[in-house]
């Protein structure tokens, strides 16, 4: 390659391109690392944007680029990509060396999610910081804008944009795991920019300006007009009168790791709206997206970070006195989580709960992860402690989810345990619980609600929302903070409500309108779909309990009946609609699951071992009803059930009817099913001994004959004189039947 001041620019792209498809991958890499420590920015802006595309694919899924959702620690390209993306790497240094510059990259508005793309083309800004003084306006109208980034938003714009970009794959590239480099790289960057301990390393260069511009700061406090409704002159702002205004010099220090953080936020979550939540409602209205399981991987991955991010808040700047004394990363992490992801990932998940299949990969949604923030504090516990403990009573003393008050994560996010848990319910009654996947998947849910102190501080959060309307007349002049407004949080600091009253009913309303039906978890609408799904785990429960059983009884019999040809070492043909692992110890785990369940509904719930014993009793009688219409007349005896005189002859008017036809199938019948040896015989006995002999000349069905020796003797006889022949045990029993039958065919009573 030629020396940096020997080579135009134009060249340098081309010659780029070439040998990205001619030489090894190694060696463009090593040539890449070249270019980008020699050339100046001047040279590298112009291959920027066709680097960014090469490695993460293009927006339109036309380019796939390195793949790294497929790309595996096996590869051999693993290692060198990870060291070419790392956040000290070349590439990083690349943005950054261009970020001192101060260029610009375009982003076509077309690409945006669909709420934000379609605010934009109506004219209106939609509440997005990432948009804000980023709109390029071109003389063709609304119908092509674009975004005009920074390199830094630019990178993170494409790299998150490559997990949700249909891509058009070859044959057998569908596999993914949450060891990819793609899925190692959205960790690193994580932690790397939004770290739990210390603070963001600096960029190596010097900005040539004296600032980078974060996300402008949010506009004057908005007056308060009701719970959950926010000033039109904040949310519908006309595109044309973007606000110009100086950053806060506080937020250089952290702007990257807020710049990350909206990009991921917004490229992940917001791709449905409040608005296009509610009209989901209707089964007309067709879903606009629909997330893979890789992608609710990802923000389960993220989710789980920002709760560690958030917990790792300084004991010492939890309280309001402290505030002004804060840095800006610690902050960040006092409102990192209710002012950038709350509310648009409740309505992602909500769209998960209503849309995801009914099968066990329903586990990988995020929202488990999020209701439990207390497990990424980054203390090391005892599992069989831990699990007695319940809620850290020191975490619900840090859990600040706002930057001005402090307040508990349940009544914040009472919609994300008390909505989603009734999304849940009806998902749960529809799935089939014999399958151990999905069983594990209720114990799993069941035990985080069952945790000891989490109930109560649901139950009281209820009791807050529930608080009529006259006793907060006296706060109707204050000023309340919406989560789903934030510029940068770095902007003015606003009055905020301390009241939880207030809080709690801003938080149901913001999400769910003004106009929402609530209902209440612990009411006594939804505590009859929790009885029902109670009878459906213990019906399966039951269900489980016999495959498990019948399981041991096939085994053991097994080796008797290979001997026929009739045995098979695979077990899952007991099974109806079973998964090939649910079988042996795997049903026997769905028992447990399902079991330790029904302990932990108990508890949260508070039903007493009376209560479930009368609920069983009522299911149990209702199958024992069902049965009684399927089985003979019958009594219960000491090991089971016995059959009654009435119950012996229940099946002989079939018999009787088949035996009474006059064409082939009547005698057929009246040579298998009758005796004429009896009929004959009751014929010389006397009155009172006819009557006996009555049942006897019933058509029915005899075995009797099995039981002679001489039957028993013909039979091993015939068995061996096959063997002779090399017919095995199969072939001569099919043999033996055919020949009884046809004997019976040949020496039936002709009638005349």
């Amino acid at each position: 390659m030629a020396a940096p001041a020997m080579q135009q620019p134009s060249y340098l792209l081309a010659n780029l391109k070439m040998d990205s498809t001619t030489k090894p991958f190694l060696q463009c890499c090593q040539e890449l690392v070249k270019v980008i420590d020699d050339y100046p920015a001047k040279e590298l802006h112009l291959i920027f944007p066709w680097l960014v595309e090469s490695v993460f694919g293009s927006l339109d899924g036309v380019i796939v680029g390195w793949n790294l959702g497929f790309l595996q620690a096996c590869s051999n390209r693993y290692n060198i990509v990870m060291d070419f993306l790392n956040p000290s790497g070349p590439m990083m240094k690349l943005v950054y060396k261009l970020q001192a510059e101060e260029y610009k990259y375009e982003i076509p508005v077309s690409f945006l999610p669909g709420p934000v793309k379609v605010s934009i083309q109506e004219g209106v800004l939609p509440d997005c910081p990432l948009l804000n003084n980023k709109l390029h306006f071109p003389l063709s109208g609304l119908q092509t804008l674009s975004l005009a980034l920074n390199p830094f938003e630019y990178y993170m714009f494409m790299f998150a944009s490559s997990l949700i970009t249909p891509k058009n794959y070859s044959l057998g590239q569908h596999v993914s795991s949450l060891d990819s480099a793609y899925f190692v790289l959205v960790d690193t960057y994580l932690k790397y920019f939004l770290p739990t301990e210390g603070s963001v390393p600096p960029s190596p260069f010097t900005y040539k300006r004296s600032s980078v511009s974060p996300p402008s700061p949010r506009a004057p406090s908005v007056p308060f007009a009701g719970y959950g409704i926010h000033s039109t002159s904040l949310l519908k702002r006309h595109i044309s009168h973007q606000p110009s205004v100086t950053a806060d010099p506080a937020a250089q220090e952290i702007w990257r790791s807020e710049a990350l953080l909206q990009v991921f936020v917004e490229m992940w979550l917001h791709h449905y709206s409040l608005e296009i939540y509610q009209k989901l409602q209707s089964p007309q209205v067709k879903e606009p997206f629909t997330p893979t399981e890789e992608h609710v991987l990802v923000v389960r991955l993220l989710v789980k970070h920002l709760h560690a991010f958030s917990c790792s808040l300084k004991p010492e700047q939890v309280s309001s006195s402290a505030h002004s004394h804060t840095s800006p990363l610690e902050e960040l992490k006092r409102v990192v989580v209710h002012r950038f992801v709350q509310q648009k990932l409740y309505v992602f998940l909500q769209h998960c709960f209503g849309h995801w299949p009914l099968d066990a990969s329903f586990r990988v949604v995020a929202w488990v992860s999020y209701i439990q923030p207390w497990r990424y504090t980054g203390e090391k516990t005892n599992p069989q402690t831990d699990q007695n403990k319940g809620v850290p009573e020191k975490w619900l003393n840090k859990c600040v989810c706002s930057a001005s008050f402090k307040s508990l994560f349940v009544q914040e996010n009472l919609l994300m345990y008390t909505k989603l848990f009734q999304g849940f319910l009806n998902r749960v009654v529809r799935t089939d619980l014999v399958n151990v996947k999905n069983a594990l998947m209720v114990f799993r849910v069941a035990k985080v609600f069952a945790q000891p102190n989490l109930s109560e501080m649901i139950q009281k959060g209820e009791q807050l929302f529930l608080e009529p309307e006259h006793v907060l007349h006296h706060r109707q002049h204050r000023c309340f903070l919406s989560p789903g407004h934030g510029d940068s949080f770095l902007s003015a600091r606003q009055p905020v409500v301390t009241d939880r009253v207030f809080r709690v009913k801003s938080h149901v309303y913001g999400l769910e309108g003004q106009d929402c039906q609530y209902k209440q978890m612990f009411g006594t609408e939804l505590r009859g779909t929790v009885l029902k799904l109670i009878q459906i785990i213990d019906q399966a429960r039951q269900t489980a309990k016999k495959i498990s059983d019948q399981s041991a009884e096939v085994a053991a019999n097994n080796s008797f009946m290979s001997w026929f040809g009739m045995g098979s070492p695979d077990l899952n043909y007991t099974f109806n609609g079973g998964e090939v692992d649910d079988t042996g110890a795997c049903v026997k785990k769905t028992h447990e699951f399902l079991e330790r369940s029904l302990d932990y509904l108990c508890q949260i719930f508070r039903l007493n071992a009376g209560q479930l014993s009368q609920l069983m009793a009522t299911l149990g009688s209702g199958q024992d009803d069902g049965n009684s219409k399927q089985l003979p007349d019958c009594v219960q005896g000491e090991n089971g059930l016995i059959l009654t005189d009435l119950g012996r002859m229940q099946f002989g008017g079939h018999m009787d009817a088949l035996c009474s036809r006059p064409d082939f199938l009547g005698q057929l019948g009246r040579h298998y099913l009758a005796s004429p040896e009896a009929a004959a015989d009751g014929r010389r006995r006397s009155p009172e001994t006819r009557l006996t002999a009555e049942g006897y000349r019933r058509p029915r069905l005899s075995l009797r004959m099995l039981a002679s020796y001489r039957t028993l003797l013909m039979l091993l006889l015939l068995y061996l004189f096959g063997a002779l022949f090399s017919f095995g045990p199969m072939s001569s029993t099919l043999l033996i039947l055919t020949g009884g039958f046809l004997y019976g065919l040949l020496s039936r009573p002709v009638r005349r």
